[in-house]
């Protein structure tokens, strides 16, 4: 029960990473609340939740909405009246096309929804953290914040920049009682492969090489807790910086 009594937005939690961050949080204590813009899938992981003893809401939200991210925000305080910990894990994939192929409103949409939901939810947690001088941020960004060639590069130009806000976020604010980290998952098991249409074969030849190397593929439990250690008083010295979690991928 290394959460208890905290309450946690994880969005993008309807599947995936976000599932398992979201059911582990619940199962350790925290009351959570589902935020993704498949409010039925939402729902499905809320209702699990709670199946089980543990204590879940579900609210619809598409993170490149500035209103969205206001009501998420706004209702889970009104429903649980605090927020403690703050999980930015919704995203999407480029399509791996190289800078010559990128088309303006793909990168927008990725941006959009990558980096500046991530930022918008983060100003809007912070109103209610910097009033308790307590609050505890995570963003999940990839090894493709890392590394130049494990997307296309709107998705790796957006995830480096989540690490950034990221590191000046957690210096920023480490004397307001707020820590802000970032995960970097490697190759994981999740549907995000879906918001891919159609991939560059000039863009996908020129990562294969990389993606050779990978030691194996993750599954999102193995990513949630790392989640659970940030979120917990366990980590209470570590703030603004990456926990790469890859098996190894970043380090060939």
């Amino acid at each position: 029960m290394r959460l208890e009594g905290k309450v946690a937005i994880v969005t993008g939690a309807a599947s995936g990473i976000g599932k398992s961050i979201a059911s582990l949080y619940a199962k350790e204590g925290a009351k959570v609340v589902i935020s993704d813009i498949n409010q039925e899938g939402a729902d499905a992981v809320a209702e699990e939740i709670k199946s089980t003893g543990g204590k879940a809401i579900a609210i619809a939200c598409n993170v490149a909405k500035e209103q969205d991210i206001q009501t998420l925000i706004d209702s889970a305080v009104a429903e649980y009246g605090t927020l403690d910990i703050l999980v930015n894990n919704a995203g999407i994939m480029d399509n791996f096309e190289a800078a010559a192929d990128i088309e303006d409103d793909s990168w927008e949409r990725i941006f959009s929804i990558n980096t500046t939901g991530v930022m918008r939810a983060t100003r809007k947690a912070l109103k209610v953290f910097l009033e308790k001088n307590s609050g505890n941020i995570i963003n999940i960004a990839s090894v493709g914040g890392l590394q130049g060639a494990r997307a296309g590069a709107t998705y790796t130009a957006s995830k480096h920049a989540v690490i950034g806000f990221t590191k000046n976020t957690g210096f920023m604010y480490a004397n307001s009682g707020i820590r802000c980290n970032a995960i970097a998952p490697g190759g994981v098991e999740t549907n995000i492969g879906s918001t891919m249409t159609h991939i560059s074969e000039f863009g996908m030849g020129r990562t294969q090489p990389g993606m050779a190397v990978n030691p194996r593929i993750g599954k999102p439990e193995e990513i949630a807790y790392v989640a659970l250690f940030l979120a917990s008083d366990e980590s209470s010295f570590v703030n603004g910086t990456v926990i790469t979690a890859d098996s190894g991928w970043t380090a060939y």
